[in-house]
């Protein structure tokens, strides 16, 4: 996840704000400020339902990355996952991650002629939680931490024995013991075996049952190979194309999701390299890329700042976007493209600050920036649109979460994913849409046609409420998410004289 490219540098808050901040940071929000609040006329809506601009290819979604509270038993697991079965989105990403190796490795120790240590005895009871709470839904898997084994250290590297005790130092070692990647290949294959196949059979000739039979329709290779593993994009096409190999053994009809990069705005020497056909070994796929985009902030600023600071950082993202796109077009038209850690990351995470909680308004601004993101995504017809992340907390980047901790419900930035998904789908129309109106650029507006009716999406980027004039007012109902609603689904709004308020940082669907 984008979050373990900061996990290195937690003492370096001004790398935090310089590096992801100038990156590319999410931010999205539409609406109009209230002529009684600001002394600005409503702003005016104005639709053209029948001039399509784009046809949307756009699913939102979001990740589920593993840490200690979604283990089973846990309160915030059982209420994570309900949330999960109840939104039921597509692709959702899951993450065994680099901090916590008993979560996210099934084999700690290297295999011997004597015995292997292949044990999925803790890694389980997430995973199988996780793959019944999006049964019927496609996913995208991605066991990210490879076992240090496979590479040349100086010396064995050791982890916490406590499954619960963060290490951040786990991944090491830059070159394989085994050059060729048939090492590699083979501990994903039986991995993935394990979950598709029934099991597998270790090193040593030893069959390990499981009973498991699960699809797996995408595999994400690796994350933020850039950050997290020091890749060159020729090391990381190596090992890409060997991990296909090895899983593709187990599970032939899998598709593949390459780099995962957190810097992309750094890196486009990756998209070169790595989208090329010819780099790759003749018959591998690629099926998608992703890659990561968090706003931050400078711990000088407030989040009177940020309303601002947030949106402006996902423009540079976008303008990122259209880059690695136009690479895309050229070298691979038929790869998909994945942007799975869509979020904000506030310089006081994984810091003692970060137990005080940002303003109660932060959640609805974060969930502004996503729905800004989704509208302009979408008229770029990226696939998937992906929010970061499930369950954040306290020493685990708790300004990521889109679960309460403290109350164990879903807080606003799940609500205005929830509101987005059963709203918009890939397949609907983007039809020409305009706001008039001094301070036009404070809401953000797309209205879409869709198999079951018109709709709009406003979000407000602003603290202080926006009315906007509607066409059509009368025929009109609205949901909305804002702060009245706080850790509760989205709430049905009067329009009143063809105008809807939007309060500060809403995310409002207006439907006809």
């Amino acid at each position: 996840m984008g979050i373990g490219f900061v996990t290195k540098h937690l003492s370096q808050n001004h790398w935090i704000a310089g590096r992801f901040g100038r990156l590319f940071v999410a931010g999205f929000a539409c609406v109009a400020t209230s002529a009684a609040l600001q002394g600005q006329q409503p702003l005016q809506l104005t639709i053209h339902w029948d001039k399509t601009s784009v046809v949307s290819k756009s699913t939102p979604t979001f990740q589920v990355v593993v840490n200690p509270p979604l283990r089973r038993g846990e309160p915030l697991s059982a209420a994570s996952y309900k949330a999960v079965k109840e939104l039921g989105a597509d692709y959702v990403r899951y993450v065994p991650w680099l901090p916590y190796p008993k979560l996210a490795v099934a084999e700690l120790e290297p295999p011997t002629q004597q015995k292997t240590s292949w044990d999925f005895s803790l890694i389980d009871p997430m995973t199988i939680d996780f793959l019944n709470a999006t049964e019927g839904h496609p996913t995208v898997m991605n066991f990210s931490t490879m076992p240090t084994w496979l590479f040349k250290t100086d010396k064995p590297v050791t982890y916490p024995a406590d499954p619960n005790q963060p290490v951040w130092n786990y991944t090491q070692g830059t070159e394989l013991r085994d050059p060729t990647g048939k090492e590699m290949g083979d501990y994903y294959e039986r991995l993935v075996s394990w979950y598709v196949d029934g099991g597998f059979t270790d090193e040593n000739g030893v069959r390990h049952e499981s009973g498991y039979h699960y699809k797996f329709p995408v595999w994400e290779v690796l994350n933020e190979v850039e950050a997290e593993h020091s890749m060159t994009p020729e090391d990381y096409t190596k090992r890409y194309d060997a991990i296909v190999e090895g899983i593709h053994r187990a599970s032939p009809d899998t598709k593949f999701m390459g780099m995962a990069l957190a810097a992309p705005r750094d890196h486009p020497e990756f998209f070169e390299y790595f989208l090329n056909p010819a780099n790759h070994k003749p018959g591998i796929p690629v099926d998608y890329i992703s890659y990561h985009f968090y706003a931050s902030p400078t711990r000088s600023q407030t989040i009177s700042d940020w309303q601002y600071t947030f949106f402006d950082q996902a423009d540079g993202f976008l303008s990122t976007v259209r880059y690695i796109d136009n690479i895309r077009k050229r070298l691979s038209p038929k790869t998909k493209t994945d942007l799975d850690e869509l979020g904000v990351i506030l310089p006081t995470d994984n810091t003692a600050a970060d137990k005080v909680p940002p303003p109660a308004a932060y959640y609805n601004l974060a969930g502004s920036l996503y729905a800004y993101l989704y509208i302009q995504l979408s008229r770029l017809q990226i696939d998937l649109v992906g929010e970061s992340q499930l369950v954040g907390y306290p020493t685990q980047y708790p300004s990521v979460s889109m679960m309460n901790w403290t109350n164990n419900k879903p807080n606003p930035r799940f609500w205005v994913l929830k509101l987005i998904k059963n709203s918009f789908h890939p397949g609907d129309s983007l039809v020409d849409t305009n706001l008039g109106g001094s301070g036009s650029g404070d809401v953000e507006a797309q209205a879409f046609v869709t198999p079951t009716g018109r709709k709009v999406l406003l979000a407000n980027k602003r603290d202080h409420a926006i009315e906007v004039k509607l066409p059509d007012a009368q025929k009109a109902s609205a949901l909305t998410v804002d702060e009245s609603t706080g850790d509760e689904p989205a709430r049905n709004v009067k329009l009143t004289d063809g105008y809807i308020r939007l309060e500060p940082f809403a995310v409002s669907v207006v439907s006809w």
